[in-house]
């Protein structure tokens, strides 16, 4: 998968078409939204590396259509934080998707305290979209 001359939106939509919980969606598309899409830049370039940290895949690609394992990053933030080497903020914003997909537990307050306005907008909207679906 190619992310030159892509927006992180336009990837985060290529990383959903075999995902169907509201959850990843919603984890996807804040990932996809935050910095344009960084952490799904850094997830695709670094696959190899945070796959070994991880145990598994970080990149599903079990489909015709790569999607992203949030039981892997979630292992990675429990086992192996240091492969994710990030400011506070991107830490959040990774920590925050990957709770909203089920595969980690985050203090929001801790969360909230290190991340810009822009950023708690794009977590807000997330969740929105995790508890009800896509929100337009």
């Amino acid at each position: 998968m190619t992310t030159v001359n892509r927006t992180g939106e336009e990837l985060a939509e290529d990383l959903l078409h075999s995902v169907g919980s509201e959850g990843f969606r919603a984890a996807t598309r804040l990932l996809g939204a935050h910095r344009d899409g960084w952490w799904l830049r850094r997830l695709l370039a670094e696959e190899a590396g945070l796959s070994q940290a991880a145990g598994q895949p970080v990149i599903n690609r079990e489909s015709s259509r790569p999607w992203v394992d949030w039981d892997a990053l979630g292992l990675l933030l429990l086992d192996s934080p240091w492969a994710l080497k990030a400011s506070a903020s991107e830490m959040a914003m990774l920590e925050v998707a990957t709770s909203l997909a089920g595969a980690h537990r985050v203090q929001l307050r801790k969360a909230v305290d290190v991340v810009s306005a822009g950023e708690l907008r794009l977590i807000l909207r997330a969740m929105e979209e995790a508890a009800y679906g896509e929100v337009r």
